[in-house]
């Protein structure tokens, strides 16, 4: 892991030559690629010379002891010094075997959810608007922006299901624990006799993908033309603007009618397919790497059931890592630190335990 490090190192000593060179400082493209590459590789650089200063004060505190010379105070004083050293440098060795680790290539993307409503009917489609409403005020609090792609409400204000993009830094990295089915137990506001029920709501979180990652070729795409339908009253257009986008060698359907632009939707439509392709490439390389130990936590089996919010109880259990918070209206207001916090903990450790396996 040194020889490692110190690659590393030269490597990001390299880079910030590099940089000052003229030539490369107006090639916009070079010059972009070496500053990503620089923030990657800065945290731990900076991690590796903090645990080289440890080590370094470790070893003359050793000399010192070794020296035999020293009076009483002047003892205790470097064995003091001896000790910090070496937790300090213990820990930073730890710090930088979680920074070494293999980096999900689609944290820094942006993210496209999709929630749809599953068992449980009309409750389903209300609760897939709570978990719209909490991802977005999460969103909020992170700094990202989020845009509705697509849309299919109900008349008592729920989603049958409904897309959307969240755009900001590592947006993915905050997100990508969320797929899988969302479990609600709670008594329906469409229930008269106070029973409790329980409804199910899937999430699929997909890494937004560019035009450079996934190649469609035009020949695969039937697209059709429809008007847009809405709940109770809404809007309805008049005009053909909503589109449906169906990539022939996979039977993948993408329908986008919240715009009145055609144009919009079918650009909509694009940014959901190409994204559910990269996904689906994921998915199959991921299956198609025999005898890996995966990840404990991933990115999510969407037939797992992930979390349960039980309302009376008013809790949250997340069954991946076991872990329950009495919180469910912080949760559900978009406090979703904590959680999504302990998953990558958990995940982080799964990894370091199959590096060192």
């Amino acid at each position: 892991m040194l020889n490692k490090l110190k690659n590393v190192e030269e490597r990001f000593d390299t880079i910030n030559e590099l940089l000052c060179d003229g030539e490369i400082a107006t090639d916009i493209s070079r010059s972009t690629a070496l500053l990503k590459e620089l923030k990657t590789l800065t945290p731990i650089v900076e991690k590796y010379r903090e645990y080289k200063k440890n080590i370094s004060d470790l070893n003359e505190a050793k000399e010192l002891l070794d020296m035999g010379s020293l009076d009483k105070e002047m003892k205790e004083l470097a064995l003091e010094e001896m000790e910090e050293a070496k937790k300090n440098s213990e820990r930073n060795y730890e710090e930088l075997k979680i920074l070494l680790l293999p980096k999900d290539k689609n944290d820094d993307r942006n993210v496209i959810v999709e929630i749809r409503s599953g068992a449980g009917g009309e409750e389903s489609a209300l609760f897939a608007y709570v978990l719209f409403r909490m991802y977005s005020m999460y969103a909020e609090a992170k700094g990202f922006k989020t845009e509705i792609l697509n849309s299919n409400p109900t008349q008592l204000g729920g989603f049958k299901e409904v897309s959307f993009m969240i755009s900001g830094e590592s947006a993915y990295s905050r997100f990508k624990f969320e797929s899988g089915v969302h479990r609600v137990q709670r008594i329906p506001v469409t229930e008269s006799n106070g029973k409790i029920q329980t409804s199910t709501v899937t999430v699929a979180v997909l890494a937004e993908a560019e035009e450079v990652d996934i190649e469609i070729n035009p020949a695969d795409l039937q697209i059709d033309t429809f008007r847009s339908s809405g709940a109770g009253g809404q809007h309805v257009n008049k005009t053909e603007s909503a589109i449906r986008i169906i990539h022939i060698p996979t039977g993948t359907v993408v329908e986008c009618q919240d715009e009145r632009s055609q144009y919009k939707n079918k650009d909509r439509a694009m940014k959901i397919l190409r994204s559910r392709l990269l996904d689906a490439e994921r998915e199959k390389q991921e299956k198609e790497i025999a005898g890996e130990r995966r990840s404990q936590v991933g990115t999510g089996d969407r037939s797992e059931r992930i979390r349960t919010y039980n309302y009376p109880q008013g809790r949250v259990t997340d069954h991946r890592i076991g872990l329950t918070l009495y919180k469910i209206e912080a949760i559900l207001n978009g406090s979703l630190d904590e959680l999504i916090d302990a998953l990558i903990t958990a995940d982080t450790a799964e990894k370091l335990k199959n590096a060192e396996g």
